[in-house]
């Protein structure tokens, strides 16, 4: 969606401020030094996801950069108070009190978004430690180390009379523990090490390096848009992560063809983003409707995808949905509904379990096929389309990302125990 065209000067100003060169911005954004010019003039209107890219370089807020600071900080301080309904803020008077109090609005501001990196910082590091076999190598060996360590100086301790041969031996073996030790604590710290900022940790598998090349483009590829555009996967460093990109991106040439972008942009004016209407009037059918949408440039609409065994095989996130890495999600998500029962449409508000509860209209599809016909194994697939629904009341399921790290009280589904309780935190 086009924004303001006061966005434009505030880049330029955020920009200069930072003693930033025009081309150096443009280049770190994945657009022209041309197309950036004309932006900062007010020529061309910046769409949804340029921006976000420009005020990740820029290092502000995509919201400061569309609605001035005024306005960003006010948007953050209604997340702030959705997030507690318990403290009845009083949500009409916020300007006034950004105006009356800029220093105090200004810290309660800064204090939400920290819990929101903080919040993400516990959900990577949950998926590190659950999931990571790299971490559990680390963890394995600083617990043996402590393990030696343990067991030795209990015998110093409890042994009155030891050999002189064979308390040298102890005292040697405590020596080489004690440096075991050390050594696999500081692997481990620096392991860890940026683990407390917001964005995600850096790619482990070729699937994760393949999730990375996707959202630093915006996950688009405007390439397969035009006839005969090839798209360059030589940013990817694994061979693996390369044949994983091969396949998607034949299968978005797929989707072009069978849904080109003028289609698409009259079927949406014709139908909303409804997948189930748009699949059925272009005759693409209904998970391509659903991949163009969400990956169409500039959209707002998170993706999910899972197989037959319920793994997460793609994963777009929005703003308040963020799927986890590894391991199961969520039991409750509408996404396992529909691959339980192909070709029936499942649509089911949910909201996320915890302080920020963002709530999104769920709509999910799944479709099974044979590919070796007759007497061939099943494959179903299922695809969950997220649309943020601001300001909504009403019927609700809530849901979690995963069990561990999910803070609702009374989860039906919930497979293990969370380190996180909604009302005090992480627990002890």
């Amino acid at each position: 969606m086009p924004l303001s065209a006061l966005t434009g000067s505030r880049v330029r100003e955020r920009r200069l401020a930072l003693g930033l060169r025009q081309a150096d911005v443009a280049k770190a954004a994945g657009i022209s030094a041309a197309y950036l010019n004309l932006i900062e003039h007010g020529r061309r209107r910046v769409t949804g996801d340029v921006l976000v890219r420009l005020a990740s370089v820029l290092g502000i807020e995509a919201a400061e950069l569309e609605q001035g600071s005024e306005g960003a900080l006010a948007e953050i301080l209604r997340a702030a108070a959705t997030a507690e309904p318990e403290a009845a803020a009083e949500l009409e008077r916020i300007e006034e009190f950004i105006g009356r109090y800029p220093g105090w609005a200004r810290l309660a501001g800064g204090l939400q978004r920290r819990i929101g990196q903080l919040e993400q910082a516990v959900a990577a590091l949950n998926d590190r430690i659950a999931h990571d076999p790299h971490l559990s190598l680390s963890l394995h060996e600083v617990l043996s180390a402590v393990s030696s360590v343990r067991s030795t100086a209990a015998i110093l301790a409890e042994t009155e009379d030891i050999e002189p041969e064979w308390r040298a031996r102890f005292h040697a073996n405590l020596h080489h523990d004690s440096e075991r030790l050390a050594t696999g604590a500081e692997a481990l710290v620096a392991y860890l090490d940026g683990s407390d900022r917001a964005e995600t940790p850096g790619a482990v598998s070729p699937q994760e390096e393949f999730d990375d090349w996707l959202a630093a483009r915006g996950w688009h590829l405007p390439e397969l848009e035009q006839p005969g555009g090839e798209v360059d996967l030589s940013p990817l460093a694994s061979a693996a992560a390369r044949a994983l990109a091969a396949v998607w991106v034949a299968r978005m040439r797929a989707d072009v063809v069978a849904l080109p972008l003028n289609r698409l942009e009259s079927a949406l004016a014709e139908c909303g983003p409804d997948p189930v209407l748009i699949g059925a009037r272009s005759g693409a059918g209904v998970l391509v409707a659903m991949r163009r949408l969400a990956l169409r440039l500039g959209s707002g609409l998170g993706l999910v995808i899972a197989d037959a065994a319920g793994a997460l095989v793609f994963r777009k996130p929005v703003p308040g949905f963020v799927p986890p890495r590894f391991g199961a999600a969520c039991a409750l998500w509408p996404l396992f509904e529909a691959l339980a029962r192909p070709m029936l449409p499942v649509l089911a508000e949910i909201e996320m379990a915890g302080r920020r509860r963002a709530r999104f209209a769920a709509r999910a599809w799944g479709e099974a096929s044979w590919p070796a016909g007759f007497g061939g194994a099943e494959v179903r697939q299922a695809a969950m389309l997220l649309s943020p629904v601001p300001d909504a009341t009403g019927p609700v399921r809530r849901v979690g990302a995963t069990c561990r790290i999910c803070p609702e009280p009374a989860c039906p589904a919930r497979r293990e125990a969370p380190i996180v309780s909604e009302a005090t935190g992480l627990r002890g």
